[in-house]
């Protein structure tokens, strides 16, 4: 394959996912039968896209399999043993997902290695590590979007815990208000999420009764007792007082490295990661949770959010600038009409309309498919360059070069 491939995505049906958001996006009847929540785009082995070559369907596994320079590029190539290195996907959560971290890659890698020597199968219940990479991510607003990311500061912890804890939980205060540094937050959410769960029971019962005196004007509160009202007995409902709580607006982003507690709690976004399906979870799910296992990857340092805006790089392409080395999140959009052409440095780059229509030509080759809301593409290393032309948002996944 050596031109621009039109792709056909698959669909993760999960709890929390919307019924109307991907459905619409695609073009497809809504509100659908079951929740769509990830719309996944790339070659993870769990779910590969497929291309159309030549009027043939081809995963894009495949495709690199057997001509791993011409789709990745050299350089990508040998740096990710002929692997893409990025995972791209809609997400669309009408319902809070899990407290959740991701491990580093050398954890990642030890991880998988040591569950494989234990004989875990792959789809086991109790299967943390799917895989041996790390699983940076950038999730980028389509709609207002809801997000928990990263410790609070301890001081805002204590605020906030005071106006809602009964006098049962003032030694857990008390020990981190003498350690306020990581190492007491450390402790402190250890206790928290191992406390035995009679008293984790009378800690949210009180909790949430005195959070409901100051939800309405509190956006912390209202969202712990948004999470209640879904997981009445789980102590993760605390997550919105101990961690930032963000709202992304349509175009911001922000980026996530291993280790950040975090969740996404209401809204439709892009989410660009390295090509890997390593969760460890913490609560607010029926699905494994494994809080010793959390504790080694989490960074207990407090911290605030930064959010991107993105930068100009062309006459209409704007990059989301992070520290990730597997990927690059832009956006391909103009006010009035798009004539945009690509940089004839590059590697494989995947492309997803969300707005208006545009064609997309490889330039060398003379070939055009055209882009509507929902289609996306492939373009492989080995085209030289390629040019769109029309009205829209197009997003871009790339490997930084």
């Amino acid at each position: 394959m050596k031109t621009i491939g039109l792709l056909k995505n698959t669909v993760q049906e999960y709890a929390w996912g919307s019924y109307t958001a991907i459905p619409e996006l695609l073009g497809k009847d809504s509100p659908s039968n079951r929740p769509h929540a990830e719309l996944w785009m790339g070659a993870h082995p769990k779910s590969p896209s497929m291309v159309n070559c030549e009027g043939e369907w081809i995963s894009l596994i495949e495709l690199i399999k057997n001509n791993p320079i011409d789709i990745l590029g050299e350089k990508t190539a040998n740096r990710y043993g002929n692997r893409l290195p990025y995972l791209l996907k809609v997400l669309a959560a009408a319902k809070p997902l899990s407290i959740q971290a991701h491990p580093s890659l050398k954890q990642a890698s030890a991880g998988f290695e040591r569950e494989n020597s234990l004989g875990i199968p792959m789809n086991a219940f109790n299967r943390n590590y799917k895989d041996d990479n790390h699983k940076p991510e950038c999730i980028c607003a389509l709609t207002p979007f809801w997000a928990l990311n990263g410790f609070r500061k301890i001081s805002d912890i204590l605020s906030l815990l005071e106006k809602i804890c009964p006098q049962s939980f003032n030694k857990e205060l008390d020990d981190l208000r003498n350690q306020p540094d990581h190492v007491g937050l450390k402790r402190f959410f250890n206790d928290l999420m191992a406390m035995d769960s009679d008293r984790q029971k009378l800690l949210i019962n009180d909790a949430v009764k005195n959070a409901q005196k100051l939800s309405e004007h509190n956006q912390v509160f209202e969202w712990m007792l948004n999470l209640h009202n879904e997981y009445q007995e789980d102590i993760g409902i605390f997550s919105p007082v101990i961690l930032n709580l963000i709202c992304l607006e349509p175009g911001q982003a922000m980026f996530l490295q291993a280790g950040e507690l975090h969740a996404y709690l209401d809204g439709v976004g892009i989410e660009l990661m390295a090509n890997s399906d390593n969760v460890l979870r913490g609560g607010l799910t029926p699905k494994h949770v494994d809080v010793p296992e959390l504790l080694k990857v989490l960074n207990f340092e407090e911290r605030e959010i930064d959010i991107l805006s993105a930068q100009k790089r062309s006459n209409c392409e704007y990059v989301y600038l992070t520290p990730a080395d597997e990927f690059e999140l832009s956006v391909i959009t103009d006010d009035k009409s798009i004539n945009y052409t690509s940089s004839e440095k590059r590697s494989i780059e995947i492309i997803l309309c969300t707005d208006g229509e545009a064609t997309i030509k490889d330039i060398g080759k003379n070939v055009s498919v055209v882009l509507v809301k929902g289609v996306s593409v492939v373009i492989p290393a080995s085209v030289e360059r390629y040019g769109i032309k029309g009205e829209g948002t197009f997003y871009k996944a790339s490997v930084p070069i």
